[in-house]
């Protein structure tokens, strides 16, 4: 490719911060759940790189016809590609997108297509924009969005922290997780934190069913948790992990006396069947990487342990990104773990996401 700024790149990153900054010369996005994708487009070639630099051209195939049309002849734009279902942001739908047999990725382009949302501009014709400050990028990024429609998007953009404080409230419910914050002089620097996200944080009460072991056989790396519903059945919601190595360790001898030895007295049990797995995903489900049949590479508890998690946000039916543990509860009972004591967000449209004003 002959552009200024070619293939492959990594995107310029965001810092993980408590609350909405104060400061007063940050442009405020909403923070999409999707794959980041930077758009290099010389005339009749586009290439669709990611954030580890592999290629998801070939995945997304029905972005191709949309994006010569709507982008400059030559031209870099950084983005975020989604998948919306039901006018709702479809993380599960586009994971699904990643897969190696052509006839799939065909199919799936058809059924599930993807859209792209447009957040900066790192080149256009002959000139380089990445060490233009963010203010000018935007500038430019909106002049180049005249030529935009459906699935290629201009993200929403705003200077004012009290509509950033609306938008990160209101388009939870869409399924967006939180908010980038980008500083207006700030050049581009790939692969760096530069810019800042502010994600949804809350808190549950688990339910601790069973653990894995870390990677390196030396202590605990994830303990499984799970959550009753109104008829007190216990579902896996996730795991949570990221333990120091000292508390690895200890862990093990803290989960020692709720081991249980016959797994069939396991409220989980049900899932070894492979049948079972058509109603969702439990611990041993088999992916649709393994040959199908479930694994079971943990360790089954009593299910009488309560410990408290940090989460960011529930998608369907199971928490969605890092789950960290924060304390032992010995004052609650398992049984009073339920769904309902999480927050649920007011659901919206996206395209009422993409149409706002900043």
């Amino acid at each position: 490719m002959d552009l200024p700024v070619v293939p492959p790149l990594k995107p310029m990153l965001a810092k993980a911060i408590d609350g909405i900054p104060e400061r007063g010369d940050l442009a405020f996005e909403p923070k999409w759940d999707g794959f980041r994708c930077i758009v290099f487009r010389d005339g009749d070639e586009i290439y669709l790189g990611s954030r580890n630099e592999k290629p998801l051209t070939r995945y997304f195939p029905e972005l191709l016809a949309p994006l010569h049309r709507c982008l400059p002849q030559r031209c870099v734009v950084d983005g975020e590609i989604i998948v919306t279902v039901d006018d709702h942001l479809g993380f599960d739908a586009l994971q699904q997108r990643i897969h190696p047999a052509v006839s799939r990725v065909e199919r799936l382009s058809e059924e599930t297509p993807a859209e792209f949302v447009a957040f900066d501009v790192l080149a256009v014709n002959d000139t380089a924009l990445i060490d233009e400050p963010f203010r000018d990028r935007r500038r430019i990024l909106e002049a180049i969005s005249s030529g935009f429609e459906p699935p290629v998007h201009l993200v929403p953009s705003t200077l004012d922290r009290t509509v950033a404080a609306e938008w990160y409230v209101r388009f939870e419910g869409a399924g967006l997780d939180g908010l980038i914050a980008k500083p207006c002089d700030g050049t581009y620097l790939p692969n760096k934190r530069a810019q800042f996200k502010v994600k949804h944080t809350r808190t549950a009460d688990v339910v601790v069913a069973g653990y894995r072991m870390h990677k390196d056989g030396n202590g605990v790396g994830s303990l499984l948790v799970g959550l009753h519903d109104d008829e007190q059945r216990l579902h896996h919601m996730g795991v949570a992990s990221s333990f120091k190595a000292n508390l690895r360790a200890e862990l093990v001898d803290t989960l020692a006396p709720n081991i249980i030895e016959d797994f069939a007295d396991h409220p989980w049990s049900e899932w070894m069947n492979p049948q079972a797995h058509e109603g969702g995903l439990m611990p041993g489900a088999p992916s649709r990487w393994s040959s199908g049949k479930p694994s079971q590479d943990w360790t089954p508890l009593d299910c009488e342990l309560v410990a408290e998690v940090k989460y960011e946000a529930v998608l369907n039916g199971r928490f969605r990104g890092t789950t960290r543990f924060v304390r032992w509860r010995p004052d609650r009972e398992a049984v009073s773990c339920e769904y309902s004591q999480l927050e649920q967000a007011v659901p919206m449209g996206i395209s009422e996401v993409l149409n706002a004003e900043g």
